[in-house]
This record gives structure tokens, sequence and C-alpha cells, in this order.
């Protein structure tokens, strides 16, 4: 019998026990992944609706109303550089895995957004009326706040100038300071601002403290108190990927495509 008081028994039983719990923590983690991505992804569809003013935030809502509401908006997957559509399967792209492999991306110039690099392809949503015409636009937008990345998405007018909302599905800032981000009236704040000044440059910017109404200061945002970091990593995000290296030829080709 063996002596279960001796240093190799504890041992030896140490090990089996941690050799078992991998096993059942591996499995766990296995089989719960799908469902995890599955919650991920319909995590985004509430954000997207949220974006478009489809779904107010908090509000209580199952998966079946989701995709219900889902139905006008197109996901639609593009080539960044030329703002061209492309074939591919939108509802497994992972944009952030993209990004991270360099045979899909490639790297970013310097940019206060802290993009380190560009996947060639987006994903990104259309959402367009009975008639079929295009009535708003969503981007996914990303860029270094205080702590890490905030992953989101911006809602334009099909005029790709207006903003119909922005929101965050993903971020680690500050509860109270850069968490703000996901307080209702300062998402608010955003509908009717413009993106672009009239020479198409870039405008839309998050300021230190308080700004006009949409038609007093249509190119500014409230400050977020206390949170100035965060505040300037919105700012830094948005005119990233509004601009060249970001989806700047796609919102060209909307625009001409309506003239």
């Amino acid at each position: 019998m063996a002596n279960r008081q001796a240093t190799g028994y504890t041992l030896l039983f140490a090990t089996a026990i941690c050799i078992v719990c991998g096993i059942l923590v591996s499995s766990f983690a296995v089989s719960l992944e799908e469902l995890q991505d599955e919650n991920i992804a319909l995590d985004k569809q509430k954000r997207v609706l949220e974006a478009v003013g489809l779904l107010q935030p908090g509000e209580p809502i199952d998966e079946a109303q989701v995709a219900e509401r889902f139905a006008p908006i197109e996901p639609v997957l593009i080539e960044l550089a030329s703002g061209e559509a492309v074939d591919g399967d939108t509802a497994t792209f992972d944009q952030q895995r993209r990004a991270r492999d360099p045979a899909t991306s490639t790297e970013a110039p310097d940019n206060l957004a802290k993009v380190k690099r560009i996947p060639d392809q987006s994903l990104l949503y259309e959402v367009r009326d009975d008639g079929g015409e295009l009535e708003m636009v969503v981007l996914p937008i990303e860029g270094l706040g205080l702590w890490g990345t905030l992953y989101g998405f911006l809602a334009l007018d099909a005029d790709t100038t207006t903003v119909r909302g922005i929101t965050y599905y993903q971020h680690k800032e500050t509860p109270g300071l850069g968490g703000e981000v996901d307080n209702p009236r300062w998402k608010s704040l955003w509908r009717g601002r413009r993106a672009f000044d009239d020479d198409g440059e870039v405008r839309l910017a998050v300021i230190k403290g308080f700004a006009g109404s949409a038609q007093e200061d249509p190119h500014e945002v409230d400050g977020l108190a206390g949170a100035t970091i965060t505040s300037n990593g919105v700012t830094n995000m948005l005119d990233f990927w509004l601009g060249e290296n970001g989806f700047e030829p796609y919102l060209n080709r909307i625009r001409a495509e309506a003239n």
C-alpha cells in the first residue's frame, strides 16, 4: 500500500489533480467557444442597431427581435484600398484577426490612433429603405484610449457626412471616466454632427469642455469629464478611419454613385 505521507505520493496526487482539472477546463472552454462567438456576434448586432437608432441603449431585446430589426441592414465586405465591395463570408469575418495577420494586412503609417496594422478588407454595414435606396452606412472604428483599444461603430447618413450615432462594444476605459463612452446621454450628443467640413476634411472631434448644439458646433462634441486621453482617443480614431488609410475610398465611391 502506498505511503500517503511520502513526498512522492503527494507530488503524484497533486499532478494527477492538475491534469484532470486542466482537461476539464479545456473541455469546457472548447464546448463553450461556439456559444461565446454567437454571443459576441449578437452583441455587435445590437451595437449596430444602437448606432443607427433602431435600438435604444439598455432596451431589453431577444435574439429573434434583433434579427427582425436587423433585416434592412446589409453586411458588406469591402477592400479598404479601393472601397469596392468584395465577395466573402460576412458571418465569419474577423477584422481584428485579419489585421494581426501580415498576409492579410499592411503596416499602418504613424498615427495618433495608434493603429498598428490595416486589414486589406473590412466589414461594414449599409442600411437601405424598402426601395433599395441607401439610408445610412455603419463603419467599424477602433483606436487607443487610456487603458487599451476601443472598438465601436460610427453611423453616417447617406450623405456620408451627417452622424446618426456612435457606439462602442469593447473597451477597457475606467467606469465613470473614459467608460462614459457608453453613457446614452453622451452618445445622444453625436446625432446631427458633421464628420467633414465643406472642403471634405475630417473635422469631427471631441473637445475639452462643452460644445454647442449640432447646429451651433456641427463638428464638435462634449469632452468626457476627467478623461482627456479617452476623449483624444475617440477624436484620433475618427480622424484615422475617416481618412485615406481608412474608409475614404469607400465614402468617395458612395458619393460618386449618388451623383
